[in-house]
């Protein structure tokens, strides 16, 4: 017998928690701690958004992940991969030649990551009845942004505090990064203890697919197929390019269009009430979802997540520099975030319905991160082109395309309503 949903209140937040810290600090720790050793907007938006690949192309590995071993050792081994390189990461940044060593080892990272994410996601869809999957998938998403507020806030917190100790951001960020990789040791060690071990059952062995073909054939014949995967690349078209130059923006001078911050408040900014509000988007969505259905919720959670995005707009067009108004936009960002991103997800796990839901999965999130990688590739050049102010205004308009296609997408408007008591 398969043993749903045991210890999940353990093991969901953790184990997210994980999938997102390697994540944040490849994709987003990475565009600040690039800024502060002085390396210019256009390359930091192209190299570092072709760490998106990875992401991309897990689906060409995931019938691995599904045919050998258990999803279980492969994000255990996954996470001491990722701490290894976060370790080089902090080693290589006092050399002369950092920017090709540092992402040497942030493709590393990343390539751990998101192997780590195919065990990760398989091992949830295995391990929870579809009502339970749609009720944590609020958790599971507030704690993938937790860690990503660990990353982006505290630990760029940190490198303030060291930046203005030593007076020297390389020795800042390299001391960072050390920490960042133990940190990440920690949690692979607290994943080895919460997680349990039920992949043995005999109904998780038949579900395995045959053959590499069989996954990927399954999955692209599945009904609406074409829409899904559009639809899917255009959900975050917005956000894809706001997230890798909201950091530039809040850093840069303002002779330039950006706010002036410093680092540390930067890291504060994102650490403080933000928090709270991501918290409470992310699970009030998961807990809506299991309630009404994702049909009721899909629009506004759309809207949320992108609606953030003029605030930044704003900012930049009066070029406001005010605290509160800039940390009042990070909170509704964070909280919208949070809301929106939990209908992506239920979504996402729609998609990957049947045999093969770990490969399929990947699959869906694969398109997903193409999404991401392919408008960040152009972000810093399109704001550099556009200046700030009009950058956030196309960030907005970028946001239409998927909320238009909405209609066209089809899923049971029941999906992920819990049948019965969730316990």
């Amino acid at each position: 017998m398969i043993q749903k949903n045991k210890w999940a209140w353990a093991w969901v937040p953790i184990l997210y928690f994980t999938q997102g810290l390697p994540y944040v600090m490849v994709v987003t720790v990475s565009v600040i701690m690039y800024k502060k050793l002085g390396v210019s907007n256009a390359d930091i938006g192209l190299y570092t958004s072709w760490l998106y690949l990875p992401w991309v192309i897990k689906p060409l590995w995931s019938p691995f992940v599904d045919l050998k071993s258990t999803k279980r050792n492969w994000f255990l081994g996954s996470q001491l991969v990722i701490s290894l390189a976060l370790l080089g990461v902090g080693l290589t940044l006092p050399t002369n030649i950092f920017f090709v060593t540092s992402l040497a080892c942030f493709w590393m990272a990343a390539f751990a990551s998101a192997t780590h994410d195919i065990a990760a996601d398989g091992y949830y869809m295995i391990g929870l009845t579809e009502e339970k999957q749609s009720f944590f998938v609020g958790m599971r998403s507030t704690f993938y942004k937790l860690a990503t507020v660990t990353g982006q806030g505290l630990l760029v917190i940190l490198a303030g505090f060291l930046e203005n100790r030593y007076g020297d951001n390389t020795k800042a960020w390299s001391y960072t990064m050390i920490c960042a990789a133990f940190l990440m040791l920690l949690l692979t060690i607290s994943n080895f203890i919460a997680t349990p071990k039920f992949e043995s059952s005999s109904a998780i062995k038949l579900d395995k697919p045959k053959s590499f073909m069989e996954v990927f054939v399954s999955f692209f014949k599945k009904p609406g197929m074409g829409i899904a995967l559009t639809f899917i690349l255009f959900f975050r078209l917005g956000e894809s390019q706001l997230v890798k130059m909201a950091s530039p923006f809040l850093l840069d001078p303002t002779s330039v269009g950006g706010l002036g911050y410093t680092t540390s408040e930067v890291g504060t900014i994102y650490g403080t009430i933000g928090v709270i509000m991501l918290t409470v988007g992310g699970i009030l969505g998961g807990i809506l979802i299991s309630k009404h259905g994702l049909k009721k919720w899909m629009l506004p959670m759309l809207l949320a997540l992108n609606a953030p995005n003029a605030l930044y707009a704003l900012l930049a067009l009066t070029k406001t520099t005010n605290i509160i108004a800039v940390t009042t936009t990070v909170i509704i960002e964070q909280f919208g975030y949070g809301f929106g991103i939990a209908g992506f997800m239920v979504y996402l796990i729609y998609i990957a319905e049947g045999k093969s839901k770990t490969s399929h999965y990947a699959l869906a999130t694969g398109f997903m991160a193409l999404g991401m990688m392919l408008p960040g590739l152009i972000s810093g050049l399109m704001q550099e082109w556009l200046g700030y102010g009009g950058f956030f205004v196309w960030v907005v308009i970028a946001a239409f395309p998927a909320i238009l296609m909405l209609k066209y997408v089809k899923y049971p408007p029941d999906f992920g309503m819990a049948k019965g008591k969730i316990e």
